[in-house]
């Protein structure tokens, strides 16, 4: 599994910053437009279940269902990246993630965080 297969987040190019911290060093907020999310709901698949069941006998990485949560969570982060541009927003702070199942069927991710516009001191 390469990097881009196991990792996430934004890249270089993003006309909307994301960060998890309340600030942004060298920038102000000039306005706050208010929380932001993004949503979705992953069911497993049979086959990465019965391969993670096996797989927790004797141990090691669940590659299958980890590939599928890096996937989602990538998924639920470009969605509040676009939820927070159509309200306006050029930054996201305070960002986090929330993971539960939903339901025993599958895994929601939450990504969410306080929309701004943020401007260069």
């Amino acid at each position: 599994m390469g990097i881009e297969e196991y990792g996430g987040g934004q890249g270089p190019q993003s006309d909307v910053l994301v960060v998890t911290t309340n600030d942004v060093p060298g920038y102000r907020v000039r306005e706050v437009i208010g929380e932001v999310f993004g949503l979705t709901v992953r069911s497993r698949h049979l086959g990465s279940q019965i391969g993670a069941g096996l797989k927790s006998m004797i141990g090691g990485e669940l590659r299958g269902l980890t590939k599928t949560l890096v996937q989602t969570r990538n998924q639920a982060m470009e969605r509040l990246v676009e939820q927070a541009r159509a309200r306006g927003a050029n930054a996201v702070l305070a960002f986090r993630f929330d993971v539960t199942e939903a339901a025993d069927v599958g895994t929601e991710v939450c990504a969410y965080g306080t929309a701004v516009v943020i401007d260069k001191l």
